[in-house]
């Protein structure tokens, strides 16, 4: 089931992206929608549940104006498994390259991952347990026979008014407590203990494929063998802080089912998944000759006949299991410059039947850009220059000024969207950036005003040879 995110209804959805991306309204309006139909989709209650399938996405919009990063956030809303494939990488089947099904494998990868991590975070409080007695066992290891216990050296322990211990036994178990609260208290952390780390055999073994053996087969064949070989367990010296860390580690993994774990991680990718697709526009065959032009074009149609079943649904297999990709959501997106969507085969064509042309961010957009969203580029430099105690200010109309020279360097040069701004500001800071904290000390404080940015930036609009060779 999607999570409590999910929940959230189309109009919470759009107020969530409008957090981190400025303007697009339509682009988010369509998302929101095609992630609260999966939630309705997980809630139909008749046998109509299976058939409901999702309704791809093409975004159409130049680079730099939030593609990728609206598909990117929108998975973080509903904590779904999504992954990234450039269109371009891939080759048709028979040639050296990338295959169209790795996209899938790689989203079950990452739906594994997920899966593990949320399950690991549900015994950790467990595995802390543990940790605690398995390092308490290496510092007082338990009473066997007869004998005292002996106190690690460099430790002194105040003796209690209480009665003196009767046997060894109570007098170990009333060192290990005082131990354990000194653990507890973090004041232990430093002292260097040895531990036994156990190491997976067989990690590194090499496998050569011939012609019948496929990827699949291959990862299950590596991965049969190095269950078959023993664990290796190798021993290393580390602080109680370094070792509590990498114990934890051990242990959960230990508590956690990772048959459980795949199932899961297989239905979560099966339902809430999301592979963009970028560059679709690379494989379209823009001259018209059906992409049969020869030397890069080659497989470019190639590409999209292996594309269309996987969009499509049909069932992958990788080492994780067999995956259905009937109801993944596939979200494509290009510039579409010289390709039109048009150029793309028919069949692929019908599979993304949403489809959203983003706009071309403007002056105003780019002042947004710099002051609203959460992570804004402004809001990165504040933090970077606090972390050395220097405190960065903007002035409004600084901002202001940066956008429009931004926005003009766009015009003149390259259109490359919001990514223009980190070359402007890179521009204009990169000397602060320098000077810290060498002649600009902690307790300082930088103002930007709109003069300063005209003069640090001004020479770089109005210098077009050099504006070619930056970004």
């Amino acid at each position: 089931m999607l999570n409590e995110n999910s929940y959230l209804t189309p109009r919470q959805i759009v107020e969530e992206l409008d957090k981190y991306i400025i303007g697009q309204n339509d682009a988010k309006r369509n998302v929101a929608i095609a992630l609260r139909n999966r939630w309705r989709r997980m809630n139909v209650k008749s046998e109509i549940q299976g058939d409901i399938v999702p309704n791809n996405i093409l975004m159409i919009g130049a680079t730099g104006v939030g593609k990728t990063e609206i598909a990117r956030r929108l998975a973080r809303i509903a904590d779904a498994p999504f992954t990234k494939v450039e269109a371009s990488k891939f080759t048709e089947v028979g040639y050296v390259g990338r295959d169209v099904e790795s996209m899938v494998r790689d989203l079950v990868d990452q739906s594994v991952n997920l899966v593990k991590a949320r399950k690991q975070e549900e015994v950790k409080e467990k595995a802390e347990r543990m940790v605690e007695d398995t390092i308490l066992d290496i510092l007082i290891p338990p009473v066997k026979g007869v004998g005292r216990t002996n106190t690690p050296s460099g430790f002194t322990l105040e003796q209690d008014n209480d009665e003196v211990p009767q046997s060894d036994e109570e007098l170990n178990e009333r060192t290990r407590e005082r131990f354990r609260a000194k653990l507890q208290a973090g004041e232990l952390d430093d002292r260097k203990i040895e531990i036994n780390i156990k190491k997976a055999a067989g990690a590194n073994v090499g496998m050569v494929g011939g012609g019948m053996m496929d990827e699949v087969s291959m990862m299950n064949l590596q991965e049969m063998l190095s269950n078959m070989m023993p664990k290796k367990s190798k021993k290393r010296k580390v602080t109680i802080a370094e070792a509590r860390k990498l114990l934890v580690e051990e242990e959960a993994a230990k508590l956690i089912d990772m048959d459980e774990v795949k199932e899961e991680a297989i239905r979560k990718a099966e339902n809430t998944g999301i592979i963009f697709i970028d560059e679709i526009d690379k494989v379209a065959s823009s001259s018209g000759s059906g992409g049969k032009g020869g030397g890069p074009d080659v497989s470019r149609e190639g590409v999209q006949r292996d594309l269309l079943p996987i969009v499509e649904g049909s069932t992958v297999s990788t080492k994780h299991g067999v995956i259905n990709t009937d109801h993944i959501l596939f979200i494509a997106a290009g510039a579409f410059h010289v390709a039109k969507p048009s150029d793309l085969i028919p069949e692929l064509q019908g599979r993304f039947p949403i489809r959203v042309e983003l706009e071309n961010l403007t002056e105003d957009d780019f002042y947004h850009i710099l002051k609203e969203p959460k992570n804004a580029l402004t809001k990165q430099y504040v933090a970077l220059f606090d972390s050395e105690g220097v405190k960065l200010e903007f002035q409004d109309e600084s901002l202001r000024e940066l956008a429009r020279m931004a926005f003009r360097l766009n015009s003149e040069v390259e259109n490359i969207g919001a990514r223009r701004l980190h070359t402007v500001m890179s521009q204009l800071l990169n000397d602060f950036l320098y000077d810290v904290p060498d002649k600009i000390g902690p307790n300082a404080q930088i103002l930007i005003t709109p003069d300063m940015v005209r003069e640090r930036l001004t020479k770089l609009v109005q210098n077009k040879d050099l504006s070619q060779y930056i970004l």
